[in-house]
């Protein structure tokens, strides 16, 4: 049997929009115009602050408390990506038995074995992506930890601006490179979440995958996080 044989029209455009809705989510965070206003980007903007300062103290115990946070936070997400994985694996030994859940429910629609498979084989490939973009963000922020050490101290950057700068902008633009990964990994994680629905129905996930990235754009674009990086900011809860 044929992949088009097994994903009949509804199927496909539930994929299709999916796929474009991901594609053109992440494309409107990372590589727009209107990525400047999102949380992301301008976090980065607070990275370079955080390294400035840091280009200030010699004692430096606080940066590497971050950097640690940074780290066990993507190692925790790594970790997640690899039990999800092995959860997607052994499912595929019991698709007889989800048949019978998903048949139960009322928009799943006739059982296809074939189907169910390629729908499990979908998520594995999402965690699969989510883990290497986490382990490669793991290690970037491995890199970035060398970097900051090799940030000279103040006595030496005074003495040496030009190279103090040069230094501080080697770990900065590493942070930010490996925040990003980080950023596409979770991502995907959501997405991934989205994609569930299609193990109910193709319009199961039509309808996820468009809240989840209505959800995911207001707390890119208009959530209070977004509003704590204004130039002024007024705490509606004093």
């Amino acid at each position: 049997m044929s992949f088009q044989e097994i994903l009949d029209l509804e199927n496909l455009l539930a994929l299709l929009t999916f796929s474009v809705g991901w594609t053109i989510y992440a494309f409107a965070v990372d590589g727009t115009a209107l990525s400047k206003r999102g949380l992301s980007r301008r976090m980065n903007r607070q990275r370079e602050a955080w390294m400035r300062t840091m280009l200030n103290r010699d004692l430096r115990m606080i940066d590497t408390a971050i950097m640690t946070g940074l780290q066990q936070g993507t190692g925790f997400f790594a970790s997640a990506c690899i039990f999800a994985i092995g959860g997607c694996f052994a499912l595929m030994g019991s698709i007889d038995h989800i048949a019978s859940v998903v048949t139960d429910l009322p928009l799943s629609g006739n059982f296809d074995r074939a189907l169910l498979e390629i729908k499990l084989f979908g998520l594995v490939t999402i965690f699969v992506f989510a883990f290497f973009k986490f382990g490669w963000a793991y290690r970037l922020f491995n890199y970035c930890t060398i970097l900051i050490g090799a940030v000279p101290m103040v006595r030496e950057a005074e003495a040496d601006p030009a190279m103090a700068e040069l230094a501080l902008k080697r770990a900065l633009r590493m942070n930010q490179i490996a925040a990003r990964h980080f950023n596409s990994g979770l991502r995907a994680i959501f997405f991934g979440m989205a994609y569930l629905g299609w193990f109910i129905g193709p319009f199961v996930l039509i309808a996820t995958t468009l809240t989840v990235i209505l959800i995911l754009a207001r707390r890119q674009f208009f959530s209070e996080a977004n509003a704590c990086l204004d130039p002024i900011h007024e705490d509606a809860t004093l």
